[in-house]
């Protein structure tokens, strides 16, 4: 009998809705930059981000690439360049990959491979964790809770995309263009400010405070305890049509319309709010897109840009000590002034 235990469904979950609309945002535009999401323990959040990898529609990837490089794209590791034209491909699972708090350096960027340096006398790269994410989806649970040399490290690699390993001789480039997603307790404290700016998006989670949806999330992950396959073949229909729904948003973002005057309210919100730097309207540009895009529109409307604020604004707000208010009271503060303008 397998002892394989598949994770909770997707569909399943509930409570959860703005974590599962940006969760599907990024896998319809990994260009957004990830998302963060914070809340009290037992609230799902660890159980949302597992369940998006059975979740994600299978890629094509170059056969026998330990860094899953695009056999149609641009960026690959010198392997695959020297091959290109001439290689085989394979359909794979994008990569959803734990980064654990107690992991080395070594453990995370790779090193040298000893049984093969030791045995052969060869040089050989032991891949690591930021190798297998490529093209996919890199999770840290506790991300609050990282060590600041771990923390350099990825602000490094996210910014340029390639990991670069220089160890006993060993020089070695990969690209490692990957989706961040941190979740995190904030009462065992705060983010580095230059690795929260680095998530797209933001979350907050919180426990429900309705009676109904608390009965059902108990009865649904009591039902899942009971028979994790049976539960998972029950809610796998409705898992395949998210993932067609993400495949779809896909093909239309790449002709998605964005009107002047959407842009012009991105920016009129930012300079409400007297956000930093233009990271912040990129990326509500990009997450309005992509919620188009899972609507099944060919447009962005206002609509799509005030759903999209929150989750793209709230952890770039500077901190007013004469405003003790939170940051989604002063982003709702801030919408009703432009469109009251």
């Amino acid at each position: 009998m397998s002892s394989f235990r598949p994770p909770f469904p997707f569909s399943a979950i509930v409570g959860q809705e703005q974590v599962i609309r940006c969760l599907l945002a990024c896998a319809v535009d990994p260009l957004i930059g990830g998302i963060l999401i914070f809340g009290n323990r037992g609230t799902g959040k660890s159980t949302a981000v597992r369940a998006l990898a059975r979740l994600l529609p299978p890629m094509k990837a170059s056969a026998d690439c330990v860094y899953n490089c695009d056999p149609d794209g641009t960026v690959m590791c010198e392997a695959c360049r020297k091959r290109k034209g001439d290689l085989k491909v394979v359909t794979t699972a994008v990569p959803v990959v734990d980064l654990p708090l107690g992991a080395t350096e070594d453990r995370v960027v790779g090193t040298l491979d000893l049984e093969s340096a030791l045995t052969r006398g060869e040089k050989v790269l032991e891949t690591g964790l930021l190798a297998k994410a490529n093209r996919g989806f890199l999770y840290i649970d506790e991300v609050n809770l990282l060590e600041d040399h771990i923390v350099d490290l990825l602000l490094d690699v996210a910014a340029s995309g390639e990991n670069v390993i220089e160890r006993e001789g060993l020089s070695v480039r990969h690209p490692a263009r990957f989706v961040l997603i941190g979740s995190g307790n904030p009462e065992e404290g705060e983010l580095r400010p230059q690795l929260l700016d680095r998530f797209g998006l933001s979350v907050d989670v919180t426990t429900p405070g309705d009676l109904a949806t608390r009965v059902e999330i108990v009865k649904r992950r009591e039902a899942y305890e009971r028979d994790p396959a049976g539960f998972a073949a029950d809610w796998h229909g409705k898992d395949m049509a998210l993932r067609r729904k993400v495949q779809r948003a896909r093909k239309l973002l790449a002709e998605m319309e964005t009107p002047d005057e959407v842009f012009e309210l991105i920016s009129k919100l930012c300079m409400a709010l007297g956000t930093d730097g233009l990271r912040g309207e990129l990326t509500l540009a990009r997450t309005a897109r992509a919620f188009a895009a899972l609507d099944g529109k060919s447009s962005v409307t206002a609509d799509h840009v005030l759903a999209a604020a929150a989750p793209s604004l709230r952890h770039r707000l500077r901190r007013d000590p004469l405003d003790d208010t939170g940051s989604d009271v002063r982003i709702e503060r801030a919408v009703e002034e432009v469109m009251a303008a």
